[in-house]
């Protein structure tokens, strides 16, 4: 059930990154600018980021199996309209749909692990999901940039949407999922965002996964060939490697999340000073940075989506598995919310810029270093609320052991006695 669950996903990840290698033929066929561009990728960010908390709470009360049905289909709509379009209001239209769509698939692929996995080997699980699902990466990558090349827009992305419905009928056939023997009566919103592991998750996936996220999404591949002068087939090679060596990494960070739970804030700090000590080295490089430094920075960013996991499990910690959609939702959420504002002020300071050579990308990509600085300011904020928040719990909990008569405290979450 859960290799058709890293399927599905997979499938959403590809989908979700077709646009990134086909910018610049997109700006062709469109006829946009980088602004256009941005707005292309931005509003399928925004309506995957809109629909985070709705479809956690969706999947709370139907289950798995029908939400990946639908986001499959919804997605592979959107790619047919994709790969008809001649104008932006029609390729606006299909990265809607495929926002859409794939919100609906990572929150279910995540509950599925939540409800069904070990507490203790949960963490390493759910970096192998989302890891394993960036093969879809791997495959929007190299692959495609041959078929533009080769076969044209249109062929390309009804190859695409094709893919997309082999996911459905995967799913349809072979998974087993049944939905919530006892549905929440209400929302569980309020008690979620009251969390605050829950915003420490967020806060900690917005921090680590926009950089790499903006980069893999739409503008590394620009950067890499208009910037830093690659070929493209050289830039499709240093994008490929990113998700290869992410995969390889992430379950090294998954099995010590889960078994040095006190140090996972650690972790997340380390990741944004590492990526933003990267990135400044490559933008004040005099000059185009030379491969190996290129090749340095895509070793940095293949640990950001690693990072950003461990806001899932602080969303798992911090809940019981009545609201975990709903939890996961917001942690996933405000990732994409920093990836798609990231995504558009690279845009907007290219325009501004004035062209697409290396300083106009120097200076778009220094629009990271402000989303670095408040997500690790946020991250240390809720750490300290979440300990204090672990400390009262644990001595209410010592309290009933030495008083068996006193009640338990309500509302708290699953596993809170796991540090942050």
């Amino acid at each position: 059930m859960w290799t058709i669950g890293v399927f599905a996903y997979a499938v959403a990840v590809f989908h979700r990154q077709s646009l990134g290698v086909a910018g610049i033929d997109a700006s062709l066929r469109l006829g946009i600018g980088p602004t256009g561009l941005s707005m292309l990728a931005m509003l399928q960010l925004l309506v995957y980021a809109a629909m985070q908390i709705p479809v956690g709470m969706l999947v709370d009360r139907l289950g798995s199996k029908r939400m990946l049905l639908i986001g499959a289909a919804v997605m592979a709509c959107g790619q047919l309209v994709f790969a008809l379009a001649d104008g932006l209001p029609e390729a606006i239209g299909g990265r809607v749909l495929v926002g859409g769509g794939d919100a609906m698939t990572f929150i279910s692929v995540i509950r599925l692990v939540n409800v069904t996995i070990p507490a203790r080997r949960n963490p390493l699980i759910v970096q192998l999901t989302g890891l394993l699902g960036q093969l879809g990466a791997i495959a929007s990558a190299v692959p495609l940039i041959q078929s533009l090349h080769r076969y044209g827009w249109t062929p390309t992305f009804l190859t695409a949407a094709a893919i997309g419905v082999l996911a459905l009928i995967l799913v349809a056939a072979v998974l087993r999922d049944t939905r919530p023997a006892v549905p929440a009566e209400r929302p569980r919103l309020r008690e979620a965002w009251a969390q605050p592991g829950t915003r420490l998750g967020m806060w900690t996936h917005a921090a680590t996964q926009s950089s790499a996220a903006a980069f893999m999404l739409l503008w590394g591949y620009p950067f890499l060939v208009e910037g830093q002068g690659l070929r493209p087939a050289t830039a499709g090679v240093l994008l490929t490697a990113l998700t290869l060596i992410g995969v390889a990494v992430g379950p090294v960070l998954g099995y010590l999340a889960g078994r040095h739970p006190f140090h996972r804030s650690r972790m997340v700090l380390i990741v944004i000073c590492s990526t933003a000590a990267a990135w400044s080295a490559v933008l004040l490089w005099p000059g185009r940075a030379p491969l190996w430094l290129l090749i340095a920075l895509v070793v940095v960013l293949a640990w950001n989506g690693p990072g950003s996991m461990i806001g899932f499990d602080y969303a798992r910690t911090f809940n019981p598995s009545a609201r975990i959609g709903v939890a996961t939702g917001i942690v996933n959420g405000g990732g994409f919310t920093a990836t798609m504002s990231l995504i558009a002020l690279i845009g907007i300071a290219l325009d501004l810029a004035g062209g697409t050579g290396l300083s106009a990308y120097r200076w778009a990509f220094a629009v990271q270093y402000p989303i670095w600085a408040i997500g690790a300011v946020q991250v240390l904020r809720y750490r300290r609320k979440a300990r204090r928040l672990v400390a009262e719990l644990n001595e209410r909990l010592a309290a009933e052991a030495a008083d068996p008569r006193a009640e338990s405290p309500a509302g708290t979450g699953a596993g809170l006695t796991t540090a942050t």
